[in-house]
């Protein structure tokens, strides 16, 4: 699409709704090009686009057209009152992973020094929702994809929140340290989910550890108990119908007190457990459940709530 020599706000949107993007996407595009707030848009529909917005609009909406998620071709997205600079190195923050910062809240106390950690950070969202908070924490994010810290190092400057940052795979960008709190939204669409497709401009890896889409959880999972101090809690996010192939690994590994929250749409979104308050987690040397490859309907990752 050739940029037009003058355009007025109604022309762009109606230039959006003929290649089939949705109006408010287009609204909120529109926004971030002129600076502007919607209400603005909606009193200002014949004033001319200045000629950088112009020339910018043809290619913003074609991204959006051809299916890019509306925050990559914002380069932004709020989670928990946050503005974040989200990339296609990072997943899009979901509302339904709010879910995890809330129940993290509730674990944690007020005082200082209580040792959090963010497994595959991401965006950093977890960790900056849960730092700033709980702004006396001492704030751990891991991941181990260099651009994706990148991402969040760079929002945490941006919001001026302290966390410390490790790359690497799971617990091992920890070392030796042991936390008080895990909080940790895993890769956990099963590689055959054949709603993969419509995720294909967010990184796979992600998205899916391949197989039935269990294999990030269990190993989050069993290295846990070398990693968290007597009481502390590891929660996780997972898929709609994993809830109780979670709590079995759980269990397996010696967690108690293990519960599930639903989102809201009353899917089965996070799951918890405890570390014994005893020194040393009373590890079950017996089987896991036997996992199955998984049939979700809707978006999988989306938690199938209209985000």
């Amino acid at each position: 699409m050739a940029p037009e020599a003058v355009l007025s706000v109604a022309q762009a949107l109606a230039r959006a709704r003929a290649c089939g993007v949705d109006r408010l996407d287009a609204m909120w595009i529109l926004c971030q090009l002129l600076g502007q707030p919607r209400a603005w848009l909606l009193a200002h529909d014949h004033d001319v686009l200045p000629a950088a917005a112009a020339s910018a609009w043809p290619t913003l909406l074609a991204r959006r057209a051809a299916g890019e998620p509306l925050a990559y071709v914002l380069g932004e997205w709020e989670f928990f009152g946050l503005n974040l600079r989200v990339t296609p190195k990072v997943l899009v923050p979901r509302p339904e992973t709010e879910l995890l910062v809330d129940w993290a809240l509730e674990v944690l106390d007020a005082g200082p020094g209580q040792q959090v950690i963010d497994l595959g950070t991401g965006s950093g969202a977890l960790a900056l929702a849960i730092r700033r908070a709980r702004p006396r924490v001492r704030m751990l994010a891991t991941d181990a994809c260099a651009q994706a810290l990148a991402v969040a190092a760079d929002n945490a400057r941006r919001l001026g929140l302290e966390v410390s940052f490790a790359l690497g795979d799971w617990w091992a960008a920890a070392g030796a340290a042991r936390f008080d709190l895990a909080v940790c939204n895993p890769p956990y669409v099963a590689a055959a989910d054949p709603h993969l497709a419509a995720l294909r401009h967010e990184p796979l890896a992600a998205l899916s550890p391949g197989g039935d889409g269990l294999g990030a959880l269990a190993q989050v999972i069993q290295g846990g108990p070398q990693h968290l101090l007597p009481g502390a809690w590891l929660l996780l996010e997972h898929g709609h119908d994993q809830a109780q192939r979670v709590s079995g690994l759980l269990a397996a590994a010696g967690f108690e007190a293990i519960s599930t929250r639903s989102d809201l749409a009353g899917l089965a979104r996070c799951t918890a457990g405890r570390r014994p308050a005893a020194a040393e987690c009373r590890l079950d040397t017996t089987a896991a459940p036997e996992s199955r490859p998984i049939a979700r309907p809707g978006d999988p990752k989306a938690a199938q709530t209209g985000a």
